[in-house]
């Protein structure tokens, strides 16, 4: 009998172990997991952040046109105030939102007024725009997939049980299209259509 008893405290030290092991192993994939995501965000933040750099050159070249639509102007510097007061990643989301729905407004209204579509300022930073907006996208796509990583990871059993034990947050909200995205903007230009 005194043989079995240390054979069975072998066996128990080799389970805790291996449990340790996996604790651990979990720890580090979720930390990690969380890492990409978070670095995935901040490049997004950096995109953001050079479009809305962007905003006030655009704003001004816009309202050299004497009867251009202030309220829609109104709307984008809002919206940039909106993304700049924003604190967690969950409120830039939605303030992002916000923002690209009334950049987008401001977009289509300025369809109206050809002569500032002539304005080579107003080219260069339309193009400018454009090319943020692409970086944009690719950084939105790169952080959705690091997002959709870590909250399968969150809630995939077993490793859920590590991540509830280590409080790590639930889910990381992905970025979507705007409410209305799927609509296409009506342009009119005073009936003369």
């Amino acid at each position: 009998m005194p043989r079995k008893l240390p054979s069975f405290l072998a066996i128990f030290a080799i389970i805790v172990a291996a449990i340790g092991v996996w604790t651990v192993s979990s720890f580090n994939s979720l930390v990690s997991l969380e890492e990409n995501v978070d670095n995935s965000f901040a490049k997004i933040e950096t995109q953001f952040q050079r479009r809305l750099d962007l905003i006030p050159n655009v704003v001004n070249t816009v309202e050299g046109v004497a009867d251009f639509e202030q309220e829609t102007l109104q709307n984008v510097v809002a919206a940039r105030s909106a993304w700049a007061a924003a604190g967690t990643a969950n409120e830039k989301i939605g303030a992002a939102n916000g923002f690209e729905s009334a950049l987008s407004r401001l977009l289509v209204t300025v369809e109206a007024y050809p002569e500032l579509k002539a304005t080579e300022a107003f080219r260069d930073l339309i193009v400018e725009l454009e090319g943020t907006e692409n970086r944009i996208a690719f950084s939105r796509n790169e952080y959705n997939d690091a997002a959709t990583n870590y909250n399968k990871s969150v809630r995939l059993f077993p490793r859920n049980l590590i991540a509830n034990l280590f409080s790590f947050e639930k889910e990381k909200l992905l970025f979507e299209a705007a409410a209305g995205a799927d609509v296409v903007p009506v342009v009119d230009f005073g009936g003369n259509q």
